[in-house]
Parts: structure tokens; sequence; C-alpha cells
């Protein structure tokens, strides 16, 4: 194993970033990680001491900041060769009823961190994988997620774009997507919703520490894409064949699913403004029903095989019977 390891995880608190931040730790990587929540940022100090870990309270969405942050990151720990964009905030709102500077908000941490940390990540790279965190939402949006559906959908355009650049400047930095399913974060306790339930994650629901693990997968090898789960397969390959029964279908039930069975109070705080109280782990509240087992696929080869295995294994199978 590799001494002196550097990465940096963007939005590294809790969630999907803090399950991350354990796994690049338990390879052997020193770990710079930013967020707005400066409470969680200190209780992870003292849980992982000033020797392995820096982390800085920044706002992913001020790109000058972030460029501020990738400096001190190789000033206090070296230069990184892993940088890991998981930020994000998301609403439960109907389209109709949100704010434009709420909508403003949400695609600004959620895209705009991404584009904010990859330009700052690039700045200080010599070689090494960023790693941008997407969704399966991001090919087969679903109602009342309208801001940050577009926002995943913005960083699908924006890695490809920027791949192409740095393969066609020959950099030893490249990127890498990895598009989640639903994920037991604490999102569905802090996300501020207009739903009359509190919401949860659509089943299927998955830890977070699958999610580390694909993200570890795409830091440390080179597939370009990773699906994540069978529900992201299903959204991706059933959107490219049936889109207009899926928004039929969504249209019925969308809403429901992302709703729990519990009411949600009217006065509850949210994290879009300002960081929400909460500990600085990688769980949420539906524990009891996340799988820490599931596909994570290279997402060029599921499409070989489902574009070119299928048939062909058709017609093999056609061969055999007649």
């Amino acid at each position: 194993m590799a001494k002196d390891r550097v990465a940096v995880v963007a939005g590294g608190s809790a969630g999907v970033g803090r399950a991350v931040v354990s796994a690049l730790l338990d390879k052997g990587y020193k770990v710079a990680v930013c967020a707005r929540g400066e409470e969680r940022l200190a209780a992870m100090r003292e849980e992982i001491g000033a020797e392995r870990l820096l982390a800085t309270s920044v706002d992913v969405a001020d790109a000058a900041a972030m460029e501020g942050f990738a400096k001190e990151v190789v000033e206090t720990l070296g230069v990184p060769s892993v940088w890991v964009n998981s930020a994000m905030l998301t609403a439960f709102s109907p389209f109709r009823e949100m704010p434009p500077e709420e909508f403003e908000q949400i695609v600004a941490a959620t895209f705009m961190g991404q584009v904010n940390g990859t330009r700052a990540a690039l700045r200080v790279m010599e070689r090494g994988r960023i790693v941008n965190i997407g969704s399966g939402l991001a090919y087969r949006p679903v109602p009342f997620q309208s801001a940050y559906c577009a926002a995943k959908h913005a960083i699908n355009g924006f890695t490809g774009s920027i791949a192409s650049e740095l393969m066609r400047e020959k950099s030893g930095v490249s990127l890498a997507l990895v598009q989640l399913p639903a994920v037991n974060t604490p999102q569905f306790t802090w996300a501020r919703n207009r739903m009359k339930k509190k919401p949860q994650p659509a089943p299927p629901i998955y830890t977070p520490e699958l999610a580390a693990k694909a993200v570890m997968k795409a830091a440390e090898g080179d597939a370009r894409e990773i699906f994540v789960g069978k529900s992201v397969m299903q959204l991706v390959f059933g959107t490219m064949v049936l889109p207009a029964w899926l928004d039929k279908k969504l249209a019925e039930d969308g809403v429901e699913t992302q709703k729990s069975d519990e009411a949600e109070p009217g006065d509850r705080e949210d994290n879009l403004e300002t960081p929400a109280e909460h500990p600085a782990t990688a769980d949420g509240r539906f524990g009891d029903r996340a799988s820490s087992d599931g596909w994570i696929v290279d997402a060029d080869l599921a499409r070989k095989v489902v574009f070119f295995g299928v048939p062909a294994l058709a017609f093999l199978l056609g061969l055999v019977i007649g």
C-alpha cells in the first residue's frame, strides 16, 4: 500500500460522502473533507485526528472558496490523487410551489458544486481520478424533485464533456461517474419537504456503504461510468425502451413511492439554507430496510451486454430451437 496517498471528499460530513471518507481511510488515504456544517466537521476531526483528516467548512457552490480549499489540501496533506464530488441538496416539492431561489440553490449545490469541485481538483491534481456522484434519476426523472433531477442530468453532460477534454490533452487525470440508486442517508430527514408525509427513499433502498464501495471501484479503477443497484439498471434501460409508459407510471405512483407512512410536521427545519443539526454519520433512519448487497456494474459493459449480448443470445437460442 502506497504511503501518504491523499483524497478529497466534497460533501463528506454525512450520507454517501461520509461513507466514502471511511472507505478511503480504511484504504490508507489521508482525507480532506469539505462541507458547510462546522459542527459535523469538528466531530470528525475529534474522531479521526488531524494526522489523517483535514476538515474545512466550505460551501461547494462558491467557486473561489473551493479553489482556496484545494490549495489548503495541497499545503496541509499533499497533492490528491482522488477527488470525490458528493455534495447535494434537494427538496420534495411540486415545481409550481418551488420559489426560483430554492430551485437555483439546489442546482448550485448539486450541479455547480461538482463543477466547482472538478475545476478546483484540476488546478492541483497531477494524476489520478475525479469521481462525480450521479443518480439513476439522471436518466429517469421523478416528480417532486425537479431541481435535483435537473442537476443530476447536467452532471452527466458536464462529466462527459470534461472527460473528453482530458483525453484530448492526454492528462494524467481522468473522470468517472457513479450513478446511485435510493440510498439510506440523512437527506430524507433534513431535506425541504412540501408533502404531507415524511419523505423516504423510493424502494429498493441500499446502504451508504454499498455506494462507497462503488465509488472506491471508480476511484481505483478505469471505468468511465458505474451503475449501482438493479434499480438503476431498470431506470436507465427502461427509459430507453419505454419512456412514455414510464412517464405515465410515475405520474400515477412516482410521488407515492417517495412518501413514508409518517406525517410531516409543518414546522420541521431543513438544510436548504443552513446546515441541519445531525451527527457526522452516513446512515439515515431506514437502516432496517436498506440492503448492503447490490450490483456494481461497469455501465459500458452493461450496455454492450444489453444491446449485443441479448440479441446474440436470442439468435443462438433460435438456432438451437430450430
